[in-house]
């Protein structure tokens, strides 16, 4: 599959507010941080048209009050990612709900994703849920920042996407290890200013 890759479009940003507003009717009470990430928040940045939104809880135990919260929405639950990254819960948001299209709310351990859910069309938000002392809340809004306010490390990104973009891939994780190592190579610069500028 090509990754469907577009100009920064403003209406990223009117996206989120409404996702976050729907997020917050639901999980409000546990005052999470709802942040957008990823390339659509970062203005000038081409991207999949597919909003990137980090929820921050307290601590891990709230980490799985979240999924029965988002049931019976337009939300899947990849509860099969948990074993690999048990820091984090991952969902995605459809157009719909999964059983109008066909899918399941949940994806176990062991299931095989449908195929079709792999179609970047039926998604409009990734959303993935971390407590906020975790280091990978850290290094997701410090690179977000990072790219913010260096004009130089976006354009160099934007040319690898590109770049990527023309390529073919089995699917997003296959076309995000693809961006991996810039992101690597970045993420520590961006980490250690944002830091700095947090202590000014």
């Amino acid at each position: 599959m090509k990754v469907t890759f577009e100009k920064y479009n403003p209406i990223w940003k009117e996206q989120f507010e409404s996702i976050k507003k729907d997020l917050e009717k639901n999980i409000g009470f546990l005052q999470p941080e709802i942040e957008h990430i990823g390339s659509t928040s970062v203005e000038g940045l081409s991207a999949k048209p597919i909003i990137d939104i980090m929820i921050g809880v307290k601590n891990e135990t709230e980490l799985d009050q979240i999924p029965s919260l988002l049931q019976g929405k337009d939300y899947v639950y990849y509860e099969k990612y948990n074993e690999e990254m048990p820091y984090r819960r991952f969902f995605i948001k459809l157009k719909d709900k999964p059983q109008t299209l066909g899918f399941p709310e949940i994806i176990h351990l062991g299931d095989q994703i449908p195929e079709e859910l792999h179609n970047h069309q039926l998604r409009i938000a990734h959303i993935h849920t971390i407590p906020t002392s975790s280091e990978h809340w850290l290094r997701h809004i410090a690179f977000r920042d990072y790219l913010r306010s260096h004009p130089d490390i976006k354009e160099e990104y934007q040319q690898l996407k590109e770049k990527l973009s023309q390529l073919e891939w089995i699917d997003g994780n296959d076309y995000n290890e693809g961006k991996d190592p810039f992101i690597k190579k970045e993420e520590q610069n961006a980490i250690q200013w944002y830091l700095n500028n947090q202590i000014k």
